[in-house]
């Protein structure tokens, strides 16, 4: 599976973007997948997930409430709206399996929350 994300930006406090991260090959669909990202200086971490049928989702508490994860299998595709983005939401966002398969790490897309 190759993952490619799309979508980041440079956006003011309060603003939204939507993320997408389109894949290629047959083994989206079966899988459990999330929207990683990494700060500056900082480790990456697991910020949401879904189930491979999309009928079930989680969230980190630093985004919940404002950050909504979907795909959709046909289109092989899955999206994070985030609103209300703060500057702390300034990160390279990534997406992969929920066990952050090594090899399907993409180069991620860059997302700048200015104040």
């Amino acid at each position: 599976v190759q993952l490619v994300e799309s979508g980041g930006g440079l956006v003011q406090a309060g603003g939204s973007l939507r993320l997408s991260c389109a894949a290629s090959g047959s083994r989206f669909s079966v899988n459990a997948m999330g929207w990683y990202r990494q700060a500056p200086g900082k480790q990456r971490e697991l910020v949401a997930t879904i189930t491979s049928g999309g009928g079930s989702t989680n969230y980190a508490y630093s985004v919940k409430g404002r950050f909504t994860i979907s795909r959709d299998n046909a289109k092989n595709t899955m999206y994070l709206q985030m609103n209300s983005l703060k500057p702390e939401d300034t990160a390279v966002y990534y997406c992969n399996t929920v066990l952050g398969t090594p090899d399907y790490w993409g180069q991620g897309t860059q997302v700048t929350v200015s104040s």
